[in-house]
């Protein structure tokens, strides 16, 4: 899988804390978007002096970015809405109070350029799921929105919205689906997305669980649903958007890098698959404190 050159087409502020900008991409095929209502892509931002992040390198088959010091930031982001036809994206940018991703989407403006790659997904209910949780702060907004819109029914279908403001509310799609919101959480308060998520009457079967928020928060709701309810790993997918102190979190995580990754090698190595590979090491990082 390749990358791609996109160039902001709009900039439009939708709440106080979403910026929603559209892209052109030069390559909307070639980032390979898996189609799947939670889809997301790697994007990678300019340095703050230039309106373009500088073209990537593919060796070994690998396309990143390896001789440039610093190399550009990047960051993860759902996809709004992707239009093949008009080779379009939309992007909606959580504002935060600083960061490489915020300070670029306040300043930007139409010509500037970014780098899209690493296209994934994770939404995957089961066929036969008849209970079906849908749960995100305000970083998962935007793909739980998306997956709310492409619901072909909305019965038995539960949606927990932690955000930071009641104005953050309005950016969900109006469809009848039974809603739990709760404000504050986000960085600005504790959260408690995963204590209203525990406690939902789930069934021991038959459900599943889409959580999209904190890494914290997403490693309690998945022992919850692991250890409590005994769900297999095809009936919920999990995923930490952000870590809470993170600068902390990522000095304490690169002293021991090596030995903590190696944990995911080895998983892969023996046949398991990327969902156990990655349990396996939040499990590692937990046994040493991050």
């Amino acid at each position: 899988m390749g990358y791609s050159r996109a160039r902001v087409r709009g900039v439009d502020d939708l709440t106080p804390n979403l910026r929603r900008l559209t892209f052109d991409v030069a390559d909307l095929p070639g980032l390979g978007l898996p189609g799947v209502a939670d889809e997301a892509v790697g994007i990678y931002f300019p340095a703050e002096s230039q309106r373009s992040t500088p073209d990537m390198q593919c060796r070994d088959g690998i396309w990143a970015y390896y001789d440039l010091d610093p190399a550009p930031d990047g960051r993860n982001y759902s996809i709004r809405a992707a239009d093949p036809a008009a080779g379009t994206v939309v992007v909606d940018f959580v504002i935060h109070a600083a960061g490489p991703a915020t300070t670029w989407a306040q300043r930007t403006e139409p010509g500037h350029e970014v780098v899209m790659t690493h296209a994934r997904s994770w939404f995957a209910p089961p066929t036969g799921t008849g209970r079906l949780v849908l749960a995100a702060d305000l970083a998962g907004l935007p793909a739980l929105a998306r997956i709310i819109e492409a619901l072909p029914v909305v019965d038995c279908v539960t949606v927990v919205a932690e955000v930071p403001s009641p104005t953050d509310l309005a950016y969900l799609p109006e469809r009848k689906v039974e809603t739990i919101t709760l404000i504050g959480g986000n960085g600005r308060t504790p959260s408690r997305l995963a204590e209203t998520v525990a406690a939902l009457d789930l069934p021991d079967a038959a459900g599943y669980c889409w959580f999209a928020g904190e890494a914290s928060e997403s490693r309690a709701v998945r022992k919850h649903l692991r250890s409590e309810l005994r769900w297999g790993r095809e009936s919920y997918d999990v995923i930490g958007y952000w870590r809470q102190d993170s600068e902390r979190w990522t000095q304490a995580y690169s002293e021991r890098s090596t030995e903590l990754f190696a944990v995911y090698r080895q998983a892969l190595a023996e046949g398991k698959t990327e969902k156990e590979a990655s349990e396996e090491f939040d499990e590692a990082l937990e046994r040493v404190g991050l």
